[in-house]
């Protein structure tokens, strides 16, 4: 056992994870040194064989990094459901998103929208923009965010609309979230966790998988927009 593991989270669990961390750390006296990036940033990185003991990507994500046998088949957990969201500067009335015409609509309408490049978010929506035969005009205007939270160009004043999972949207102060792009548009992203193969630190991080896929985080994670 270590007193300290080390753990790489995509950005959608970020809020959560920021309250559970520490509530795991008081109970057991392990310290979570975690790293915070989208998915698919991270997959580059364990691809160059950075090191962890714990790892929360999209499910998509994770079973990638089951097949290359760098995450243990018997040593995963699905913690949470993420709608990706709208969000608008705070005081801004909330433009329509509540059908197929009305989306459309409001981000035509827009004078420019904020989407992640590199997040589960961002390839959903870059697929949603072509599907609804927008994409030339919404990416003409855009701005696109490498990786970070994209409502913090709401805040800069380089959008009017951003969108991201609304977990993430969360995250910004200074904004307030529309709501979640149609239901019958999207598939909600999971978010899964899974120990490292060549994990240092396997019974601490097994601990932690244990503690996070458990009843007493569901709270929390309804708390930062997520869904158990």
């Amino acid at each position: 056992m270590t007193n300290t593991i080390r753990m790489l989270s995509t950005l959608g669990l970020m809020g959560a994870m920021r309250s559970l961390s520490s509530a795991f750390e008081a109970a057991s006296g392990i310290r979570v040194d975690a790293d915070y990036a989208p998915t698919l940033a991270l997959l580059k990185r364990l691809r160059a064989d950075e090191a962890a003991d714990l790892v929360i990507l999209t499910r998509e994500g994770l079973d990638e990094m089951i097949a290359e046998r760098r995450v243990i088949t018997d040593g995963t957990a699905d913690l949470a459901r993420s709608y990706v969201g709208i969000a608008v500067l705070a005081g801004q009335v909330h433009p329509d998103i509540a059908t197929e015409a009305a989306l459309r609509r409001t981000l035509l309408a827009a004078r420019s929208v904020a989407y992640s490049r590199l997040g589960a978010s961002g390839v959903y929506f870059a697929q949603l923009i072509v599907r609804m035969g927008i994409a030339a005009e919404i990416n003409a205007k855009a701005a696109i965010v490498e990786q970070g939270f994209t409502a913090e160009r709401l805040v800069s004043g380089e959008a009017d609309l951003a969108v991201q999972q609304i977990s993430e949207l969360k995250q910004v102060g200074g904004i307030e979230v529309v709501g979640p792009v149609p239901h019958e548009l999207q598939t909600p992203a999971v978010f899964s966790a899974g120990r490292m193969a060549n994990a240092k630190h396997a019974d601490a991080a097994d601990r932690l998988l244990r503690y996070l896929a458990s009843p007493d985080v569901v709270p929390v994670l309804r708390q930062s927009g997520l869904e158990p």
